[in-house]
């Protein structure tokens, strides 16, 4: 059963049936020219095969291993450059936010506001988030259950009419390591929200590097396909032109040369889907 639809931008809907929608760009804006020359080079490939596409990268690396780790440019540059962004490009935006006050700050730019996964949990971040009347997309944290995201969406929708959606980026499993559970995705929209699926940050190995996290990116595609074939809503990859030099989570972000061939794919399994439904078997 589809789940109710959201509105990110002109044209821009989530849920509901909705196409697929594709969240994608570097995990960090590192400068002005890369954020433009990545978003230009990402909305050819989203044009050409008639996607939607959200351009995300993140302002502030809140939740760097280390304290010496590159952040980004801070809020104020980073907002100025994603208007930028927006305005050349014509993408809709979103990018990660820190703390409650950020929310108000971002809402005349952004298009969607994320909640950071270990944030997910946090009263005043969902309702300073929705009470900007924009749509929010909330990463379910590693320490999470499915289920644990109702309680998380109600507070969203005490405090705004923007709509709600949910993001699996996988869950903490022993040491250093996360694993994806595809039930979590149905459980999620039977919540009543569309549901997102962070390919990237679901192969991340957090800290394995010691002081960085590491990632294993020769899963991103598989586990992209499985989300499709399973049912999302929307698959949100960061990809990067050079990920061995990112300043940032670059063992975890998909080089933009593969991204064409990985969006092909699980499109194609996406009209395979809609068009076989996976039967109610309670």
């Amino acid at each position: 059963m589809p789940s109710p639809r959201i509105r990110i931008a002109e044209g821009v809907e989530a849920g509901g049936g909705a196409p697929l929608l594709v969240i994608a760009g570097p995990d960090s804006i590192e400068s002005e020219g890369h954020a433009l020359a990545m978003a230009r080079a990402l909305a050819e490939i989203a044009k050409a095969r008639g996607v939607s596409l959200v351009y995300k990268s993140s302002f502030d690396k809140a939740n760097r291993t280390s304290a010496t780790s590159f952040r980004g440019p801070g809020l104020e540059a980073g907002l100025s450059i994603l208007a930028r962004v927006k305005k050349e490009t014509g993408l809709p935006v979103t990018t990660d936010f820190h703390t409650p006050d950020q929310a108000a700050k971002l809402a005349p730019v952004v298009d969607l506001l994320q909640v950071p996964a270990m944030l997910s949990r946090q009263t005043d971040m969902l309702v300073a988030a929705a009470a900007t009347g924009r749509p929010v997309n909330v990463k379910k944290g590693q320490f999470l259950a499915p289920w644990d995201m109702g309680p998380a969406i109600a507070k969203a929708r005490s405090a705004g009419q923007g709509g709600v959606m949910v993001t699996e980026r996988g869950a903490t499993f022993g040491y250093n390591n996360l694993v994806v559970d595809f039930r979590g995705i149905p459980r999620m929209r039977a919540l009543g929200v569309p549901v997102c699926f962070d390919a990237t940050h679901s192969v991340q190995l957090p800290g394995g590097q010691g002081d960085a996290s590491g990632g294993e990116r020769a899963f991103i595609a598989p586990l992209a396909r499985a989300a499709v074939a399973v049912g999302v809503d929307a698959v949100f990859f960061e990809v990067h032109d050079d990920p061995a030099k990112a300043l940032c989570d670059g063992p975890s972000q998909l080089p933009l040369a593969a991204f064409p061939a990985i969006l092909d794919g699980i499109l194609a399994i996406d009209r395979a889907a809609r068009e076989h439904p996976v039967p109610d078997l309670g």
